[in-house]
């Protein structure tokens, strides 16, 4: 049994072709197909045969079917066991689990109006569903006696582990608690649920709305004539013909910002997206957020607990608010005063370009672009021509992949997809055993939210004997029909960590669907992707994928030293404005049922900031609270700090690989067999502990980022 929640690690137009209209509400059961395991290879997702009007029947068949075996387990009148009670918990709701990926699919990555009412629907149902499963009394008292005599069971590593779960999953849920907490509980559970889902459709719409347009191309001098051009069509599908338009993505910072000449611009642009989410209209998050901290707030009194952080973090590697802060505490100096150098040396590149204005955020990108020039002689627009994105995923992310763990990959078009620019390509282990299937969703579309994900359409379980089937999806420009897709080295980067994540789900190699895979603590759950991110410039891999998309050149070595030589360039300014998300989320999280009641959001984003040093004029927080959507919809609220913490275990990871022969298969198989297949299989700390021969250590971390000497 899966927790059924909305979530992603973030829409109005629906291919025909995948979505017919609306059928009849009196529709048969005979003609859901949702209603039976899907009969396409790997159990896959059949989206050319769902309809809108599948959802809603299946989403309350599938939480009928559920509630009457969890309702069975916890009215059984024979003694609790593993078996009747936990595994067959695992066993319910596969009904509710198969709707809710084939809905996730489509209202994070190609939703319309139609399908964002029905989630708007269902936040609140679904949320009081999972309540009636994990406030049920009698169930938890079946699993509450397992838990205390678990000493005495015989039991592998994974079931004592599943034990664990769900009896933290259980207490954490409130089954504890009197009835009068838990109809408390339940009633704003559902309230959070609804507004969670409303502040995604309203930040998905905020963000089209808030899009730039502009009317000339003297507007857009230092874009190239292929981004200005793409810029010219975008403008003409917004029904702005004949203007230009620069489409926002998630973060603060947009990736035009480093090219635009005209000053007034960037400055509309950060100001488009600085505001996007607070211009008094109906996409205005700001009262929504308000009530969502107020009501996180509730929740925590109600479960006994000073704070929400305190309470989210428990089942995490970090376990306490403590923790973290004191984590984070070993970062921000570092950072601050990288970022500061930094400063000074944009600021003096300003005045050498006679611009004598204040330093603002919409001329960091730009005028660290030209100090990155002047300093490393790297010019963006010099290396995208080698990075060509179909050649990086088959060249590159394959490649390393099949390096490291044997894997192979090959293209399948027989399967549906929910959009034509989606591909699947089937995995193949070493000796050609089919593995599982891989989805590719790598361009921007209005109706997709904004930033990059993995998520599972099926996820792999021996109970079930189900392999997996996992998709990757970006938000990377497209290009006008006719032309390469050229990806800046970010981009690059952003294809090897999301496939990162990808392989933890490919290689998990669990019993029960609770424990599989990416299944994981939050701050452990990054680290697997972030982990990955190292071989897009492996000697080796880099050279395999990096090829000129004009005359085939492989890319010069004097451009690879450059990329390589600019690793650690800006890194105070990156680091700068992801430590001040995390604390900004932090102190949204740390707010306890004593302190007054949040009236200002911008108000209480300035004074957090100010509390913890990390204020800071032209470095603003990578996402501003009204469009934070990890902490407010996804899953991440008083987590973002697992980026960072993750980013620690990675480094230290890759070190072990670099005193250890680095790209070589023997060692893909060793992290294979200790990290990527194990899920949450036993707990994380010990698993990594396992792997590396010692606790983690945060000096590759700061040493990687150049916060700290020992990496150039």
């Amino acid at each position: 049994m899966k927790q059924h929640l909305f979530v992603f690690c973030i829409f109005l137009i629906v291919s025909s072709c995948n979505m017919p209209g609306k059928a009849p509400d009196n529709i048969s059961d005979a003609t859901n197909p949702l209603f039976e395991e899907s009969t396409l290879p790997y159990h896959t997702i059949p989206f050319d045969k769902i309809k809108e009007s599948d959802f809603e029947p299946a989403f309350e068949k599938g939480m009928a079917d559920e509630m009457k075996a969890v309702d069975s387990i916890a009215q059984n009148p024979a003694a609790p066991t593993f078996e009747n009670t936990l595994v067959a918990l695992e066993k319910s709701g596969q009904l509710l689990d198969r709707v809710n990926k084939a809905f996730n699919a489509l209202t994070s990555a190609n939703t319309n109006d139609h399908l964002q009412k029905i989630q708007e629907a269902m936040a609140p149902q679904l949320a009081a569903h999972s309540d009636s499963i994990y406030m049920n009394t009698r169930l938890y008292q079946r699993v509450d006696t397992i838990y205390k005599k678990l000493g005495q069971l015989q039991l592998d590593s994974e079931s004592r582990r599943l034990v664990e779960y769900y009896h933290q999953k259980f207490v954490m849920n409130g089954a504890a608690l009197p009835d009068s907490g838990k109809a408390q509980l339940k009633k704003l559970n559902a309230e959070e649920a609804t507004l969670s889902t409303k502040f995604s459709n309203q930040l998905l719409a905020a963000a089209k709305a808030g899009a730039l347009v502009v009317k000339s191309p003297e507007e857009l001098a230092g874009l190239s004539d292929a981004e200005i051009q793409a810029a010219g069509e975008a403008a003409k599908k917004a029904n702005h013909e004949g203007y230009y338009l620069l489409a926002l993505i998630n973060t603060t910072q947009q990736p035009a910002l480093q090219s635009l000449r005209n000053r007034d611009t960037r400055k509309d642009l950060f100001e488009a997206s600085w505001t996007r989410a607070e211009r008094g209209d109906s996409n205005d998050t700001r009262k929504n957020i308000l009530r969502i901290a107020a009501i996180r707030q509730e929740k925590a009194r109600i479960l006994g607990f000073a704070d929400y952080a305190s309470w989210k973090l428990q089942d995490q590697m970090a376990k306490t608010p403590q923790a973290v802060n004191a984590f984070l505490g070993k970062l921000v100096p570092a950072a601050l005063a990288k970022a500061a150098a930094e400063a000074t040396d944009i600021k003096a590149m300003k005045l050498r370009e006679k611009d004598t204005s204040g330093l603002a955020p919409y001329d960091w990108d730009f005028y660290a672009e030209k100090v990155r020039k002047e300093k490393y002689d790297l010019d963006e627009s010099a290396i995208k021509p080698y990075f060509v994105l179909d050649s990086v995923l088959k060249n590159g992310v394959f490649y390393a992949a099949t390096r490291l763990y044997g894997i192979t990959f090959k293209e399948r078009t027989d399967l549906p997809v929910y959009q034509e620019d989606v591909k699947v390509y089937e995995v193949f282990e070493q000796d050609g055993t089919p593995m599982a299937l891989f989805y590719c969703d790598y361009f921007k579309r209005d109706n997709k939210n904004g930033g990059a994900w993995m998520d599972n359409f099926v996820t792999q379980s021996k109970l079930f004997h189900t392999k997996p089937v996992i998709v990757n999806v970006c938000n990377f420009a497209k290009p006008v029909k006719g032309q390469p897709a050229l990806l800046s080295f970010d981009d690059v980067t952003t294809m090897f960590h999301e496939f990162g994540h990808a392989l933890h789900g490919l290689f998990a190699s669990q019993t029960y669907p609770s424990l599989s895979g990416t299944s994981v603590a939050r701050d452990f759950v990054e680290m697997p992707s972030q982990f990955n991110e190292h071989w897009a410039l492996d000697s080796t891999v880099l050279k395999h994928y990096a090829r000129n998309h004009k005359t085939g050149e492989i890319i010069p070595q004097v451009l690879v030293d450059k990329i390589r030589n600019a690793a650690t360039f800006n890194q105070g300014y990156a680091m700068t404005e992801l430590l001040a998300a995390a604390k900004l989320d932090m102190q949204w999280h740390l707010l306890s049922s004593r302190d007054s009641a949040v009236t200002d959001v911008d108000a209480f984003e300035q004074q957090a900031l100010q509390k913890n040093g990390i204020l800071i004029s032209y470095i603003p927080p990578r996402y501003r609270s009204s469009y934070f959507l990890h902490i407010w919809a996804n899953g991440y609220s008083a987590g973002y700090y697992a980026y960072s913490w993750a980013e620690m275990l990675d480094h230290d990871a890759y070190a072990w690989f670099t005193e250890n022969g680095g790209l070589k298969r023997e060692n893909g198989q060793r992290f294979r067999d200790m990290i990527l297949s194990r899920g949450n299989s036993e707990d994380l700390a010990a698993l990594y502990k396992a792997f590396r021969g010692r606790e983690p250590d945060i000096t590759p971390l700061l040493q990687n980022r150049g916060l700290i000497p020992g990496k150039k």
